[in-house]
C-alpha cells in the first residue's frame, strides 16, 4: 500500500498488536500526511481503536514500525508523544470531570516554552472555535453535556498545538446538531494544516471530511481510497460495514 502524495507526517508500517494472547492488529499498514484528514472505517471491534492507541504508545506494538517525520516512535511514551505533536482524543473523552474547562484546558496549556501571551492566543483561538466552552469556562467538565465534553476534550488537544490529532469516534452519542458542529472543527482544524487520524462509525461525515479513507476488517487494511471515490451506496462500504 502507497503513501499519499503529500508528505509523510505518521507512518504505520506492518502493525501487529496484542492483547494478552489474543492477536488484535494483524499487519497495519497506514499512512497519514502533512495537514491531511484520513478515515478509519470499520465495523466494531475491528481494531480501529487499537491502532490509534498503537500509535500513541499507549499499547505496544509486538512488531512493526511508527514514525512520525520520518522519526521511529515505537515504544515511547504517550507524554512524549505528545510533546512530539501527537494529540488524541479518546472514545471516553477522559476530560478531569472534577475540573472546570478551564482547568481542563490549562492541562495541556501549562508547558515549558508557552509564552502567556500564547496560552491567550491559543484560548481565544479554542473560545471562538467552541463559544459554549468560554460561556462555561469555570463550570466542572463533569456536569457538561456529552457533546459539550466532546468538544471540551478536541479544545485540550489543540492546547497542545499538535501536528496530528487522533480523533476516536468523535460523534458518537451525539445529536444532529453536535455532529455538525464536530465536522466543521475537523473542518477548521484541516484548514489550519492540522493532520487528524478518524476513526469513526458516520460513514456520511467520514468520507465528506476526510480526503482518503482505509477500511479495516478483522484486524487488517482491507481498502484504501479517495474519499471522493466512494460513497455510502458503494460495494466495498456495504461489503465491509454494511451501511
Amino acid at each position: 500500500m502507497s503513501a499519499p502524495a503529500a508528505a509523510s507526517l505518521v507512518s504505520v508500517e506492518d502493525l501487529h498488536t496484542f492483547y494478552g494472547k489474543s492477536h488484535i492488529l494483524h499487519g497495519v499498514t497506514l499512512h497519514v500526511g502533512k495537514g491531511e484528514v484520513v478515515g478509519l472505517l470499520g465495523r466494531n471491534g475491528v481494531g480501529k481503536s487499537t491502532t490509534l492507541k498503537s500509535i500513541m504508545g499507549l499499547v505496544q506494538p509486538t512488531k512493526g514500525a511508527v514514525t512520525l517525520e520520518s522519526q521511529p516512535i515505537a515504544g515511547l511514551p504517550p507524554h512524549k508523544l505528545a510533546r512530539m505533536g501527537i494529540g488524541y482524543v479518546p472514545e471516553d473523552r477522559r476530560i478531569f470531570k472534577l475540573l472546570t474547562v478551564m482547568e481542563n484546558l490549562r492541562t495541556g496549556l501549562d508547558r515549558a516554552g508557552v509564552t502567556e501571551a500564547r496560552k491567550k492566543e491559543l484560548l481565544d483561538k479554542v473560545f471562538a472555535y467552541f463559544p459554549v466552552l468560554g460561556e462555561r469556562r469555570d463550570q466542572a467538565g463533569g456536569t457538561l453535556s456529552g457533546g459539550e465534553q466532546q468538544m471540551l476534550a478536541i479544545a485540550r488537544a489543540m492546547m497542545l498545538e499538535p501536528k496530528i490529532i487522533l480523533l476516536d469516534e468523535p460523534t458518537e452519542g451525539l445529536m444532529p446538531r453536535m455532529v455538525s458542529q464536530i465536522r466543521e472543527i475537523i473542518g477548521v482544524l484541516h484548514k489550519e494544516g492540522v493532520a487528524i487520524l478518524l476513526v469513526e462509525q458516520n460513514v456520511p461525515m467520514t468520507l465528506e471530511a476526510s480526503q482518503r479513507v482505509y477500511i479495516m476488517e478483522k484486524g487488517a487494511i482491507r481498502h484504501h481510497a479517495a474519499s471522493k471515490e466512494l460513497n455510502v451506496n458503494d460495494p466495498v462500504i456495504q461489503e465491509y460495514l454494511g451501511v
